[in-house]
């Protein structure tokens, strides 16, 4: 497995797996405690797995969490998404940064989003599935969302977005889901 740093996001590293194929299919392993441990996190901090699938076009975020926020290892298991990291850790030495990945079913790449950093994803095919692997429980009374055509950030969405959850269609400004964060 191979770990890159992700240099627009201080602490967030993309796993991309080597995926063993022939003609019945592919075995890949996704998560490897060892990579993990390799560039100094925790495998065992992980206390949820979740998965969503999603139809082209729908947009998921810009989501984090206050309080002690929430870290993830995000991997599109099938389809395809456009995957979203803004960096909004005010002590980070990527403030304000962005990263753009393409997460697909055929890499099966892990992206690690550091707790305190905004997170989204658009499906890119008629079905996407998303598996998210989270260091906390969820309370949902810490949910921060952002809008997700925000101006500040100006996400170069690929696709006009479908559909998206009433939270995410009323989310707030960057600058006004930060004042909430905080408060």
């Amino acid at each position: 497995m191979k770990v890159t740093e992700v240099p627009a996001i201080a602490g967030a590293y993309l796993f991309e797996p080597t995926p063993y194929a022939d003609e019945r299919g592919f075995f890949c392993r996704t998560f490897d405690a060892e990579v993990i441990r390799s560039v100094g996190l925790d495998p065992n901090a992980f206390v949820q797995h979740s998965v969503s699938r999603s139809v082209r076009g729908v947009l998921r975020g810009l989501h984090l969490r206050s309080g002690a926020g929430e870290a993830k290892l995000v991997r599109c298991s099938y389809g395809r998404v456009f995957d979203v990291v803004v960096d909004l850790r005010p002590d980070s030495p990527t403030h304000r940064g962005q990263a753009h990945f393409e997460l697909s079913g055929e890499t099966q790449a892990s992206v690690y989003i550091p707790a305190g950093c905004a997170h989204g994803f658009q499906a890119l095919t008629d079905t996407a599935d998303v598996s998210y692997r989270i260091d906390r429980p969820h309370d949902p009374a810490e949910d921060v969302t952002i809008a997700f055509d925000d101006p500040e950030l100006a996400v170069p969405w690929p696709l006009p977005a479908t559909s998206m959850s009433q939270r995410d269609q009323e989310a707030p400004s960057l600058a006004e889901a930060l004042r909430h964060r905080e408060s």
